[in-house]
């Protein structure tokens, strides 16, 4: 379902594009490249110069290569585009400060102790912060068992994703009806009964 019509009219000013690329590899590592960027729709003067209308302010890149575990074993940053050349683009290398996390455990602790205000760039740690639902989308079915679609008697152990968001809660419908062997009573409708 679309959003609503705009109740106004209205002009692309900016646009921000994020992109996460998974990538399985031959030594059983897997790289998450994510990109980030911001283009406006107009000449902007930074203090820089000018960056005329359509060139990116900013185009980012973090890889980080995690095991199958979710632990980052390496990092690594690159801006091509940046509104404070020479300045910006040297905190790359500080990205290696990710080495060592797991993305499902603190992860965003982590960044933000590591990397936040003058210790990274706004922009490649706020890029970080969807690399945990990207790596899980990209595990789902693959490294993680995630038994869509398999008979409940397959099922021995209880599918990774339930219970991680609202309609996948285990006293719901959606898993009283796509997952029934791990269905749960709320405790709202026990009392009822």
């Amino acid at each position: 379902m679309p959003l609503s019509p705009p109740t106004s009219r209205r002009a692309l000013k900016h646009t921000r594009a994020i992109q996460v690329d998974a990538y399985a590899r031959d030594d059983g590592l897997w790289d998450l490249d994510a990109h980030i960027s911001d283009v406006k729709t107009r000449d902007t003067k930074l203090a820089s110069g000018v960056r005329p209308a359509g060139e990116a302010v900013h185009d980012l890149v973090l890889r980080i290569t995690i095991d199958t575990q979710l632990n980052i074993v390496d990092a690594e940053a690159v801006s091509d585009a940046v509104p404070y050349p020479g300045y910006c683009n040297t905190i790359g290398p500080d990205y290696k400060k990710l080495v060592g996390l797991n993305l499902m455990k603190g992860f965003r602790d982590g960044v933000r102790q590591r990397l936040s205000g003058v210790h990274g760039c706004t922009h490649l740690t706020e890029l970080a912060q969807v690399l945990p639902t990207a790596a899980i989308q990209a595990f789902a079915g693959e490294v993680l068992d995630t038994r869509d679609g398999a008979s409940t008697d397959e099922q021995s152990h209880k599918p990774f994703q339930l219970d991680r968001c609202h309609a996948l809660r285990s006293d719901g419908a959606a898993v009283a009806k796509y997952y029934p062997r791990w269905a749960v009573k709320s405790l709202a409708a026990s009392e009822s009964s």
